[in-house]
């Protein structure tokens, strides 16, 4: 069988790019035998990255917050801090299991990503969202019906509006802000690239089961920056939690806030 390959003289993306996924399809189909792209410097496209600014980290610190007072469903605002939390891609987040969760070494063994199995480091405050949940089957966000969220894209829409963020922003815009974070703190590349799972970089081995101590601290300083940036509580620290107080010490007046995960009953 004889293949042609006809590509436009002129094309938006890189000529390397559109070539090489052009051979990769042609390879897969078994019509050539090689990719001759394979090898050829790529230049930069001259594309920035966005990221969130510190006005619109606490644009959806203030958005979730709404959100919970709309009656918006818990696992949908739940979804969207853990991603916000993690950096992982929304497929990663929605797809997510219990079965994959080990929150005692705040490890998850995700199965089935973009970049095949691949182990995570969870960051506290994400496991204290995971706490609030019930466990009504083994995804962690489920739809109303018990599976998988694919109505997403209009929660999050109205998230966006609730917190008057711009339209540029997508849960891909919330990956690279935790990404870029990390970075801002002083994490190497290949040490951030572990932490969301980037092609490459990530822990594969089936044989390793925990995260390590490092990763976790890594995980940990990034998610409580967020929370930070957010105006949420850092609920590591033992200056930003509530003390338990005595039955006899409590006033009867109570009311019902919002502490960054959920809502929780206090005193007045």
């Amino acid at each position: 069988m004889v293949c042609r390959l006809y590509v436009a003289a002129v094309v938006s993306p890189p000529a390397p790019l559109v070539l090489g996924a052009i051979f990769t399809y042609a390879i897969r189909k078994k019509f050539h035998a090689d990719n001759p792209v394979r090898g050829v410097m790529r230049f930069a496209d001259g594309r920035r990255e966005r990221r969130l600014t510190d006005q619109e980290y606490r644009a959806i610190g203030t958005a979730l917050e709404n959100a919970a007072f709309d009656d918006m469903r818990p696992a949908v605002i739940a979804a969207t801090k853990f991603m916000i939390l993690t950096g992982w891609r929304r497929g990663e987040v929605l797809g997510l299991r219990w079965s994959e969760i080990d929150l005692d070494r705040r490890t998850a063994r995700l199965t089935d990503t973009k970049t095949g199995f691949s182990m995570r480091a969870l960051p506290t405050v994400a496991c204290s969202v995971l706490q609030t949940l019930d466990k009504t089957g083994d995804l962690v966000f489920p739809n109303k019906v018990g599976e998988i969220m694919v109505g997403y894209r209009k929660s999050w829409l109205k998230i966006a509006k609730l917190g008057d963020l711009p339209d540029d922003i997508t849960p891909h815009v919330l990956r690279h802000s935790f990404a870029s974070l990390a970075g801002d703190l002083g994490h190497s590349e290949a040490t951030i690239a572990t932490l969301i799972g980037h092609k490459g970089h990530s822990i594969t081995s089936r044989y390793v089961h925990t995260a390590d101590a490092v990763l976790l601290a890594a995980v940990d300083a990034v998610a409580d920056k967020t929370m930070k940036l957010m105006g949420q509580p850092n609920l590591n620290l033992e200056s930003d939690q509530a003390q338990p107080r005595l039955r006899s010490d409590r006033p009867d007046i109570e009311s019902a806030v919002w502490d960054g995960i959920t809502y929780k009953e206090v005193f007045s």
